[in-house]
């Protein structure tokens, strides 16, 4: 019994599967960190795609913006080439018209005249002919002499003002002396004898007396008419118009108002 007893084997428990088990660990495992890895470089690609894609658009949207500008610069120059083009033919063609109508006055019988005479009596004969245009058709004559005047007195004003000699504003200039031809050549004729028939006499002080109501009443009507008409031909509001004549009707008559005291 004894000699069995030691030779019995003896039993020892096998482990559970638990025993076995693999035990949690915080260290992630080889897979993860590399797909963490690969995360982070396709987020940083992408920023970098990103990144490029703007800059392309910002240099795309600056070389568009760049080209643009030239172009609206290259456009401003050919209009601004143009304007002086179509200015200087206006003005060159009415100057050798008005130069070529004062000259030729005496073109049918100035035949064998010498220099000094054409110079002596071509501005006699000029001044006959304006007397007889204006018997003839005194209204028409004075609106013409009007618009002709208006119109080179706002090209000065404009060339004064700073503007080149031939980049001068066609529209405002044709304004002026649409409002010339139409209003100041035909009410002036009629103001004209309305003074005649308000100062009927031979005194001396007739002649200030209408040069005093010429700058005074006159003055402040007809630069009334003329700005106002001026502001209804540009399309501006009343309100407009208003504060236009209202900013230059005591200064213009006060222009004139020491001009009649210097005379």
């Amino acid at each position: 019994m004894a000699l069995a007893s030691l030779f019995t084997p003896t039993l020892i428990p096998l482990p559970t599967t638990s025993t076995f088990s693999k035990p949690h660990s915080s260290v992630p495992s080889f897979s993860s960190r590399t797909k963490k890895r690969c995360r982070i470089v396709r987020s940083v690609a992408e920023d970098r795609e990103a990144v490029s894609m703007s800059e392309n658009r910002r240099v795309l949207e600056e070389g568009s913006s760049s080209s643009k500008a030239d172009i609206d610069v290259a456009r401003d120059s050919d209009d601004i080439f143009t304007g002086r083009a179509i200015n200087a033919t206006i003005v060159l063609g009415f100057g050798a018209f008005a130069v070529t109508k004062l000259l030729t006055i005496d073109h049918d019988y100035w035949h064998g005249w010498t220099l000094y005479e054409i110079l002596r009596y071509v501005p006699e004969h000029n001044w006959i002919a304006y007397e007889q245009s204006l018997k003839a058709n005194p209204v028409l004559a004075k609106m013409a002499i009007s618009g002709v005047v208006y119109s080179i007195g706002d090209w000065i004003a404009q060339c004064y003002g700073g503007k080149p000699i031939f980049e001068f504003d066609r529209a405002r200039l044709f304004r002026s002396g649409l409002v010339g031809f139409t209003l100041h050549g035909s009410l002036s004729h009629y103001y004209y004898q309305l003074c005649e028939a308000l100062f009927p006499f031979q005194q001396w002080w007739v002649v200030p007396a209408k040069v005093a109501f010429d700058q005074t009443v006159w003055s402040a009507i007809w630069n009334s008419i003329y700005f106002v008409v001026l502001g209804l031909l540009r399309l501006d509001s009343f309100t407009d118009i208003y504060g236009e004549l209202k900013s230059t009707f005591w200064p213009m008559l006060t222009v004139g108002s020491f001009g009649l005291l210097l005379i």
